[in-house]
């Protein structure tokens, strides 16, 4: 796992003087008091723990939309049964239907609409935490009458446990940092003025790959589904990044 820490810093001594707001007495300490701002970022690469597939079923009909819909029912439930036993509830993974519809498809010839065809399309939303098989879900539910994969996104779902300890990790540099330059401006810390912090995840995408390399098994001439031959897709996660910054100023004196 790689992991690189990032740290600008932007100092500055001034002095802060808000005459309509403070009271006499607390004028003069605060006119003494200078601060210093420092931005810290702390950025971090781990691996993804949930995967979300879109996976696409589609189907026409030159004669009936009733069959139209027939036809993508049937590997609708066929798909769906088998991704249902293949996945864990229990860790929080689950199914969805998205993106349902059926219509009319047309061409245009001279000014004039064509009828060509009834299309329904419906796409089956497999929220999982097995990465290890992803692959073989793909695979099978290709088999089974599935058109494409629509998309492919890793997550971390554990982001507020990684982002709390870069942000406790952020939090303490800047704290350091600002010492520093406070020493060897021959004074020191007393105190937080503010603090900001925010965390970031960058989302590992692996779309068009999926699609590019399951569309082209699909179309070669007499080729049978991968998972029909035994050969698995090669899909790799990756990693994702998360970002933990911290801008806070201090007051020195």
């Amino acid at each position: 796992m790689k992991k690189s820490i990032i740290a600008s810093l932007l100092c500055a001594a001034t002095f802060v003087v808000p005459f309509t707001t403070l009271p006499a007495g607390a004028l003069n300490n605060e006119i003494e008091k200078g601060y210093i701002s420092v931005s810290y970022t702390a950025e971090k690469e781990v691996s993804p723990d949930t995967v979300e597939i879109s996976i696409a079923i589609k189907t026409d009909d030159k004669k009936s939309m009733s069959e139209a819909v027939r036809k993508n029912k049937e590997i609708s439930d066929k798909v769906y049964q088998y991704l249902k036993v293949n996945i864990a509830p229990a860790d929080g993974d689950y199914l969805k239907t998205s993106n349902y519809s059926a219509r009319p498809s047309y061409t245009y010839e001279s000014g004039k609409r064509i009828f060509q065809k009834y299309e329904v399309s419906n796409n089956i939303i497999v929220h999982t935490k097995s990465i290890d098989k992803i692959s073989v879900l793909i695979d099978k539910s290709l088999a089974l009458g599935a058109t494409n994969v629509d998309s492919l996104n890793f997550s971390l779902a554990e982001k507020d446990e990684q982002c709390a300890e870069l942000l406790s990790k952020a939090t303490t540099q800047t704290r350091k940092r600002a010492a520093i330059v406070a020493s060897a401006a021959g004074t020191s810390v007393i105190g937080i003025k503010n603090i900001d912090t925010s965390c970031t995840v960058n989302r590992y995408q692996n779309v068009s790959y999926a699609r590019n390399t399951l569309m082209k098994s699909a179309m070669m001439d007499g080729a049978v589904p991968e998972a029909a031959s035994g050969a698995s897709l090669n899909i790799e996660s990756g990693v994702i990044t998360i970002y933990s910054n911290v801008n806070a100023s201090f007051y020195v004196k």
